[in-house]
């Protein structure tokens, strides 16, 4: 058993470590506040060949693995969480869901480019009848000709508005329940496909969050991704993969509430000495200290199993779930810490709260988790 990174995985990671102090961190607390996404960032990673980072060279990507993958989410995490959530959601969900699901056309055609990073790919499961219960679905997709006519609507939907293609789901037999559901293709700018980003969030307000509106969109019928009533299903395996990075983001925005809190404690003085000397602080920090260290190991395992084959659905689960929980607790901590400071959005800690919240909340609660470990345990209601 090697804990150890690779040199190439230590690469990847100092690539993403750079990039994030050079170009995330400035301005992350004013995009937060103006609820502005980077824009441009996307064209700034397929430069690096950091927006394909898992994908296969041959559409795209860099070749690379999950675990280097979760190294450069929780990189981009500890400094701008939006931009990370941005760039997860586009990757796992997105790309991953085009590999996934995609004829080879279609991969060529739609993958190659959202790896390369010429535009972020947008994955619409969530209605607003249809969150946790996802086989809910409501948009439906009936076909007509060599068509498939689109009605309905999405919500919560990452990078919606900017995405260069939405793969969405969409009922196709309503007879079928979950296997009536199917995946299909959605180009921007397609008539009948709008989408509009106006929520005003709690957190990670400087990633795009957009409602998707589908009024009879027709598309041509090879815009289906996969068989007819393989969407569902296919898609619950993509949020399998997408449970990683969720913990990876997690671990990210923890350990930049430890950095934060570290900080102030060396500087913060009361009763004549710094507060980083009282014991009652000090376990406050060790705590958080071993939780993160416990989140991170989950999600790298998580990561070694998928890179290895071998089934990881269980442990995803436990690492979004444990990590996830993991983050509020140390952002609530930090801002503990730094008492009435923690407050204010003087300090960054404050925002390290409110996008941790998200993470409890974003591709499946934690109650979720909780049932998806209790399945793989061979629970059943």
């Amino acid at each position: 058993m090697d804990f150890a990174l690779s040199e190439e995985d230590r690469m990847v990671q100092s690539l993403a470590r750079d990039f994030a102090e050079r170009e995330l961190a400035p301005g992350a607390a004013e995009r937060d506040e103006a609820s502005r996404p980077m824009t441009d960032v996307f064209p700034k990673l397929g430069a690096l060949g950091l927006s394909g980072v898992p994908v296969a060279e041959e559409y795209g990507g860099a070749g690379g693995t999950t675990l280097q993958y979760a190294l450069v989410v929780e990189e981009f995490a500890r400094v701008c969480a939006s931009t990370a959530l941005s760039y997860a959601a586009h990757i796992s969900l997105g790309l991953g869901s085009l590999s996934i699901l995609g004829s080879e056309e279609q991969k060529m055609k739609y993958l190659t480019p959202g790896a390369r990073g010429i535009y972020p790919v947008a994955f619409g499961l969530t209605e607003p009848g249809a969150g946790s219960d996802a086989a809910g679905t409501r948009t439906t997709a009936i076909r007509d000709g060599d068509a498939w006519v689109i009605s309905g609507s999405k919500c919560f939907i990452t990078n919606g508005e900017s995405a260069g293609v939405a793969v969405i789901t969409a009922v196709t037999d309503p007879e079928s329940g979950p296997d009536g559901i199917s995946a299909f293709i959605v180009p921007r700018g397609t008539p009948g496909f709008t989408a509009r980003s106006t929520y005003d969030k709690m957190g990670m307000r400087a990633s795009e969050t957009s409602e998707l509106f589908f009024d009879e969109c027709r598309i041509p019928a090879e815009m289906m991704a996969g068989e007819p009533g393989a969407g569902f299903r296919g898609f619950m395996k993509v949020l399998d993969g997408g449970r990683i990075s969720i913990g990876a983001l997690a671990v990210g925005v923890a350990q930049a509430s430890l950095d934060a809190a570290l900080r102030y404690v060396g500087e913060r003085r009361q009763f004549g000495r710094a507060i980083g000397t009282f014991q009652a602080v000090q376990f406050k920090l060790a705590d958080m200290a071993t939780e993160i260290e416990l989140a991170r190991t989950l999600v790298h395992k998580a990561a070694w199993l998928k890179d290895a084959g071998q089934p990881y659905g269980k442990i995803a689960g436990m690492a979004k779930l444990f990590a996830s929980e993991a983050a509020v607790r140390a952002a609530d901590e930090a801002i503990q810490i730094h008492g009435g400071y923690g407050y204010i959005r003087e300090y960054p800690v404050e925002r390290f709260y409110r996008d941790a919240k998200l993470l409890e909340i974003g591709e499946g609660t934690s109650e979720i988790q909780r049932l998806v470990i209790a399945r793989h345990l061979g629970l059943r209601e």
